[in-house]
């Protein structure tokens, strides 16, 4: 049936071409650790396939020998031997499934936190490109629907193609002429199930692209913030006439991909039901010309050709399996092959003691694709201990700057410093233990308050959670719960309110204690007088400490030691607050902007 086409993402192939040795290749080598069990695995596929050819030796006994003779002690021994041989094999199997199920499952977890794990190392840049739906989908849709071929494809196509050879050796023992006449259909089909196989994977591709589009609508309109918005917008309607719509197109591309080659397969069928009958004709003409051809003898090839059509019908739809998850493995690779742009360098060090000394050193960046530079030529130093306030307009590269100093981004030209040693040159851990961030965008788990707090640091007790609540001026509000601290936020943390939120998540900052705090506008869902408040827990906090400010608020930034303003990504002004009104420059101009936006409105007479 035809297959609606989906639209390709960046970095599908989109010709899906048979598979690339160096791809296959890459594939055994997720095995590679396994070689053992592996190796076990084989030989009881081996004794499995012996076994099975056994009987049909057997049957020719039992007619040729054992029954004409009458000799019903030959034919007890001869039934046993069948029974036990379906013993033998049934044991051989079970064993072989558990082995081969224990290493899929290796491999298979293995897999799985590979790509996790090179996920957390992506850079900042690379979740704000890719959506979180399309994420989940590589690590639940792509690596789950390769459970089946990781954990017995392999085990069943080593299994099938043993059985083929070794019953193509017993066939042509028994007779060469009937064997030979029993593989002609094996050419035809070896051709029409690679074309299958090509079919196969391009519709598999399509498949799992749409399935990433229908996990990242799922995503993006299940969340709370989705429901709020989709609810609040009157789009209810819209949004599930879009879901589906990618539904639909799931749902065409099963069927599209179950169906796919079903009709060569069935003329193979056909093709495998008419040759035993064909055999027959043939061993009753030989036997005609007077040539030896014992009637046990075509029984048992008859036999055998059961036997090996049986494991070639599956081993070409293994193969058309296998063609189809190389879809899968390429887009579990394309992941995988993403450079980390943000990378820990070799011979990175740790800072054991760091004092909190930050300088900016003609720093510049752009963002990939921006066209222009975000920050140009930036040289700021930050004293340890002392504070540092940044603000501008929307887009002067404020947050950059902050990110910049977390090392969530590196930058193309200069050097961030930290107490002398170039970012690049620390520790990831080393340097997320100095510098502690809290920005606009709070993020809780969905968990108690005290394991989110805990997130930041596993072994903190009780009395250090309080005192950071605290410091951070929540402590009432998280006591006044009704589970206190074990109260579950919910998902996002959705039952806080903005200042609420990000109190907690200074509180979670604070209680690492690290020597340098960014706050990215982390006060900025805060009123007024729980601003003041935790101002003063602020300034209390920074006591000792290197603290980066950014803020739109400009009454947030009065008391910092140095101010720098930034203008299009440039140093326009550094001073202290008096410093930069006594100029009448930029600053003064944002402070009576903001000014004029704090005082209350005109109230019209008579109100």
């Amino acid at each position: 049936m035809p297959v609606r086409e989906v639209p390709r993402t960046a970095g599908e192939d989109p010709g899906t071409p048979p598979p690339r040795r160096e791809e296959v290749r890459r594939v055994l080598r997720l095995f590679r650790p396994h070689t053992r069990p592996l190796g076990l695995v084989g030989v009881l596929i081996a004794l499995s396939a012996v076994a099975g050819v056994a009987s049909p030796f057997l049957i020719r006994e039992v007619v040729d020998v054992a029954l004409p003779r009458g000799d019903l002690r030959l034919l007890a021994w001869l039934a046993a031997g069948l029974i036990g041989i379906v013993v033998a094999t049934t044991a051989l199997d079970v064993l072989q499934s558990l082995l081969t199920t224990r290493v899929g499952q290796a491999v298979m977890h293995g897999l799985r936190t590979a790509l996790y794990s090179h996920l957390q190392r992506m850079s900042l840049g690379f979740f704000a490109r890719t959506r979180t739906g399309e994420v989940q989908s590589r690590i639940a849709n792509d690596i789950g629907a390769l459970q089946t071929v990781v954990t017995s494809t392999g085990a069943d196509l080593v299994q099938n193609l043993a059985t083929v050879v070794v019953t193509v050796v017993a066939m042509l023992a028994l007779d060469w002429r009937l064997a030979l006449f029993s593989f002609v259909v094996l050419p035809f089909s070896v051709w029409l199930n690679r074309r299958v196989g090509r079919l196969r994977r391009r519709i598999t591709a399509q498949r799992q692209r749409q399935l990433a589009e229908m996990s990242a609508t799922v995503e993006e309109t299940l969340s709370i913030s989705g429901i709020l918005l989709t609810r609040t917008t009157g789009r209810t309607p819209e949004v599930v006439e879009r879901f589906t719509r990618q539904s639909d197109d799931v749902a065409r591309l099963e069927v599209g991909s179950e169906m796919a080659g079903r009709w060569q397969w069935s003329l193979i069928t056909l093709t495998m039901a008419a040759v035993p009958a064909l055999t027959y004709l043939l061993g009753g003409w030989i036997r005609g010309t007077g040539t030896a051809l014992s009637i046990g003898t075509l029984v048992a090839l008859v036999t055998l050709q059961a036997q090996l059509f049986r494991p070639l019908g599956a081993l070409l739809r293994i193969v058309v399996r296998l063609h189809a998850s190389m879809a899968l493995f390429t887009r579990v690779f394309e992941y995988l092959d993403t450079p980390v742009e943000v990378a820990e360098r070799p011979g990175a060090v740790d800072l054991p003691r760091p004092r909190g000394h930050v300088r900016f050193a003609g720093v510049s960046f752009a963002y990939p694709g921006a066209g222009q530079d975000t920050l140009t030529g930036i040289d700021l130093d930050v004293p340890a201990g002392t504070s540092l306030a940044v603000v501008g307009t929307t887009g002067s590269g404020k947050t950059t700057l902050g990110y910049l100093l977390a090392r969530l981004y590196d930058v193309d030209s200069g050097a961030v410093l930290l107490d002398g040693h170039d970012v690049r040159d620390l520790t990831a851990r080393s340097l997320s233990d100095a510098v502690g961030v809290v920005t606009q965008e709070t993020f809780l788990l969905h968990a108690s308050v005290a394991d989110n707090l805990r997130f930041a640091k596993p072994d903190a007790t009780d009395e250090e959670l309080r005192r950071a609540a605290r410091a951070a001026q929540v402590d009432d509000v998280l006591s006044a719960l009704p589970q206190g601290y074990d109260t579950v936020v919910g998902e996002r943390g959705y039952r806080f309110s903005g200042g609420e939120k990000q109190r907690i998540a200074l509180a979670r900052t604070v209680l690492r204690d690290p020597p340098v705090l960014l706050l990215d506008e982390a006060t900025s869902a805060l009123d007024t007088r729980t601003e003041r408040a935790m101002a003063a827990a602020l300034a209390e906090l920074s006591s000792g400490r290197t603290t980066v400010t950014i803020a739109h608020r400009l009454s947030t930034v009065r008391d910092a030691d140095q101010i720098v303003v930034l203008d299009r990504g440039r140093v326009a002004e550094v001073g202290t607050h008096a410093e930069l009104l006594a100029r009448g420059g930029r600053y003064a101009g944002l402070v009576a902007a903001d000014a004029a936006r704090a005082e209350p409105l005109e109230q019209p007479a008579g109100s």
